[in-house]
């Protein structure tokens, strides 16, 4: 299978890295000295790819998205910080019949996390004595601030039914890898839930 890499950052050299592992050739690379204002992303330059990997800027998204479904390009987007635009996103797609698969993360590890905070939140919803937060770092070059992964999780502790306000902050230094952490506190004790 055939892939384009649009953003060409930390993630797009590392799915470059790993594709060969997994069977996939990478026959473009587009970043914003060859992609500005989507212009990398042409039928031409798209002959021969079998489906296209974002991990661009949130600001890049949706244009990328538009043009890449355009062209009849499936797609993984993994960029954050887009969903404003989820909703056209989601009729653009619908109108193209393309391909498109997009998280905030792709761990294995945050998938059953986010179950586990669903579950704590469900269990904890009607107990008005836990209040809750959602804490996040990550290194100081990630862009945005709080991440979709954290913006996720608030999201799953809402749909669960736990509907009292969620304290969010986000810190950003030094090179962090990544953690997060949802916490249920009461005066009688704290849950404090962790992925790193």
């Amino acid at each position: 299978m055939n892939l384009a890499i649009v953003g060409y950052g930390k993630m797009g050299r590392l799915i470059e890295q790993l594709a060969p592992e997994y069977g996939f050739a990478v026959k473009l690379k587009l970043d914003s000295d060859n992609n500005a204002s989507g212009e990398g992303i042409t039928r031409q330059n798209l002959r021969g790819v079998d489906a296209a990997v974002e991990f661009s800027v949130p600001s890049a998204t949706l244009g990328n998205v538009e043009r890449l479904a355009s062209l009849g390009v499936n797609m993984v987007v993994g960029t954050t910080g887009w969903l404003d635009h989820l909703e056209r996103v989601r009729s653009v797609v619908e109108k193209t019949g393309i391909g498109f698969v997009w998280s905030p993360n792709y761990s294995i590890g945050v998938s059953i996390f986010l179950r586990i905070v669903s579950e704590t939140a469900r269990l904890l919803a009607n107990e008005a004595e836990y209040g809750a937060w959602a804490w996040e770092i990550h290194h100081g070059a990630k862009k945005d601030a709080p991440s979709g992964t954290l913006l996720k999780l608030v999201e799953e502790i809402k749909k669960s039914g736990y509907h009292r306000p969620v304290s969010v902050s986000s810190n950003r230094a030094g090179a962090h890898p990544g953690t997060h952490e949802i916490g249920f506190d009461s005066p009688a004790d704290t849950i404090a839930l962790r992925h790193t």
